[in-house]
């Protein structure tokens, strides 16, 4: 699918089907068929394929062709099933557009469209356009940040919380803190290759000639955003593992507490056992047989047997 926007106003606005998309100031390829890919590489750029776009060799993913910057970066986003995982979005930036390409769908590439008139960066020019769009993924990695905090102080409220008794409830509580994990390693991933990306780009930006002197402090704040982000998104994989031992720790206590239990039972039948496996044994000379009693004394030992092992058992808080 490919979606166009030109200049309007302060924002972008799309390109209707009937119109030139070498008007356009913005180009986002939404995994292109061939004719797509055809109708963009008029322009003389070379559209990279999916495979290409996954080389993780940095000459492949940050290089230019002249005037053009190719920049890969890894971004989480969804599949057609609305499953969430990390794939490669490649920014392809010339001095008269701005190129997207991408095989799945983080959400920024959605929003940015009818939001750009709010970027700091602006949208005149495709570098503008550029680091508006950078800006819009920042802030939903941030968004992802503060939702996986909601859900771990979520988890931390139930796991600590007296209404959570019951393993099945703490094993959902250890499915939810892994999800979470793995979103903060792939929201990991696209600032470590963002801020490489954005690195690379500010020395690029210096070579350029009829170079805009505020790209640089542009990217700049967008570097410091990033390093914030990563030291948010180091408190967070903190309270992950945290979360993650305190929710193993509950699960561990009340096996433990099923555990003892039986072993308490079993400890309880352990004298009975005992007296019943002696009179049990076929000795031809066992004096007690001969006694008309012999049955209830029998029985009698292994009842007193067994309450003293269990008044044992109080005694020490075993029970």
């Amino acid at each position: 699918m490919l979606a166009a926007y030109h200049p309007e106003g302060k924002g972008l606005a799309p390109l209707g089907p009937s119109k030139d998309i070498g008007d356009a100031l913005w180009i986002d390829l939404f995994a292109p068929d061939a004719a797509e890919v055809e109708r963009v590489e008029a322009f003389g750029l070379s559209v990279p394929t999916l495979e290409d776009m996954e080389e993780i060799e940095i000459s492949n993913r940050l290089h230019r062709e002249g005037d053009c910057q190719v920049m890969t970066v890894m971004l989480p986003g969804r599949d057609a099933e609305g499953r969430q995982f990390s794939a490669p979005v490649t920014f392809m930036l010339t001095p008269e557009r701005l190129v997207t390409v991408r095989h799945h769908s983080p959400r920024p590439f959605e929003t940015f469209g009818s939001r750009a008139e709010r970027s700091s960066s602006g949208s005149s020019t495709p570098v503008r356009v550029f680091l508006g769009l950078v800006e819009e993924i920042i802030a939903r990695q941030a968004d992802l940040l503060e939702a996986t905090g909601r859900v771990l102080d979520r988890v931390a409220g139930e796991v600590f919380g007296e209404e959570m008794n019951d393993v099945e409830g703490l094993r959902l509580a250890l499915r939810d803190i892994g999800q979470q994990g793995e979103l903060t390693a792939k929201v990991r991933l696209a600032l470590f290759t963002m801020e490489r990306m954005l690195s690379t780009f500010i020395v690029w930006n210096g070579t350029m000639k009829h170079r805009d002197p505020q790209i640089a402090t542009l990217a700049k704040a967008q570097m410091r955003d990033i390093n914030a982000l990563e030291v948010h998104l180091d408190f967070l994989n903190s309270r992950v593992a945290l979360a993650t031992d305190a929710t193993l720790g509950m699960i561990n206590l009340d096996e433990n507490a099923v555990v003892r239990t039986l072993s308490v039972v079993a400890a309880l039948f352990l004298p009975p056992t005992l007296i019943a496996s002696i009179y049990g044994m076929n000795f031809a000379h066992m004096p007690e047989l001969d006694n008309q009693n012999a049955y209830f004394i029998a029985l009698g030992a292994m009842v007193a047997s067994a309450a003293g092992t269990w008044i044992w058992f109080k005694a020490k808080g075993w029970l």
